[in-house]
């Protein structure tokens, strides 16, 4: 029989939050034992026992009763006394650095959705001005996370105490650069360029003036040239230095869905046979990603999945490549590479509850 896993969500009322609660609900491993949901709550929701998660997210109300479940007040004696043994945190970067250590202490192991832990190096870390930063506990915390990419890192997720769920256009860029530039055949002094498109819920639900209808509807625009948060990932994750890679993100007047466009330049004239090899050889073993043998991916293809898909074209000299990368930002970008990474931790199919 297999073990008795308890999952505990906070955050569940975002969007990243209500794609995790469907799929921790529908996996197979957890059935029976559905996810504990907490959050703050207002003196009204915690007298009635707590909010419906009907209430929250209607579409998640099932014939299994999944909408009468409630998000309670959080506390640690809820999540001790429950036994919880991983949390999930789909929370702001400041709440998950207070929260994560906090959990480990009490033996629960976590998996971060937000970017409180992802980047090992305190000069890419700046970019959040961390009010913790350099603390004993912060430091601590931080040299026990393990990123949270499977087809990255899947040995070190397995006995990881606290994983950092990757950013969504991190993700997009560093799956279909890092074979490549590991393989040591792209010329990185010629530069990289990575122009990628996202859906407006990558900005979270909090309404703002640029992901309001107004502004995004029939429009695109970028944003964070040289700036963006996620570009400390590409830089650990990949191996890069800032001036090897220029990375843009733009705004799609779609709900969700990530687009990258990747432009790279080899030492040598490669053929399309041999960077075939090269993906296949990486991403042997890893189902949550998707090789074009021909054509380019789209977004329509990957929304509401769980893979990222990846293609490219060769120039005529087989010099140049556009690589093109698609995933769902709520799904591979946030929640299912959450639940992937739950399986890798337990040793469960790396696809189970996902496909």
């Amino acid at each position: 029989m297999s073990e008795r896993v308890q999952t505990a969500v906070m955050g569940v009322t975002g969007y990243a939050g209500a794609e995790l609660a469907r799929l921790l609900l529908r996996h197979p491993r957890l059935k029976g034992t559905p996810p504990v949901f907490a959050g703050r709550l207002d003196e009204k929701a915690t007298q009635r026992g707590g909010t419906p998660l009907g209430e929250i997210h209607p579409e998640l109300i099932d014939s299994q009763g999944s909408g009468n479940l409630r998000m309670k007040a959080f506390s640690w004696d809820l999540l001790v006394d429950l036994d919880v043994k991983v949390l999930f945190l789909a929370t702001p970067h400041e709440q998950s650095r207070e929260w994560a250590p906090e959990a480990m202490e009490r033996g629960i192991r976590v998996i971060d959705l937000s970017g409180a832990w992802r980047l090992t190096d305190a000069a890419n870390r700046a970019v959040y001005a961390f009010e913790d930063e350099g603390s004993a506990r912060a430091m601590k915390a931080q040299q026990q996370s393990v990123y949270g990419m499977p087809e990255l890192h899947r040995d070190a997720i397995r006995g990881a105490k606290l994983i950092a769920n990757p950013g969504c256009y991190s993700t997009s860029a560093i799956l279909p650069l890092r074979p490549l530039v590991s393989a040591g055949i792209v010329d990185v002094e010629r530069g990289i360029v990575a122009d990628s498109k996202s859906g407006v819920s990558g900005a979270g639900k909090a309404p703002s003036p640029k992901t309001h209808f107004m502004h995004a509807a029939d429009n695109l625009s970028a944003y964070g040239a040289f700036t963006h948060r996620h570009t400390g990932e590409l830089l650990e994750q990949i191996g890069l230095d800032a001036e090897d890679i220029v990375f843009t993100p733009h705004l799609l007047p779609i709900p969700r869905g990530i687009l990258s466009t990747i432009y790279v330049t080899f030492k040598q004239p490669q053929s399309r046979v041999g960077i075939l090899h090269v993906y296949r050889t990486f991403f042997a073993g890893s189902p949550m990603v998707r090789l074009h043998e021909q054509g380019l991916p789209q977004i329509q293809h990957v929304v509401r999945t769980s893979y990222c898909d990846i293609g490219f074209e060769l120039s005529p000299n087989g010099k140049r490549a556009v690589i093109v990368s698609c995933l769902d930002n709520l799904l591979k970008g946030a929640s299912s590479q959450a639940v992937q990474n739950l399986n890798v931790m337990y040793g469960w199919g790396e696809a189970e509850g996902l496909e």
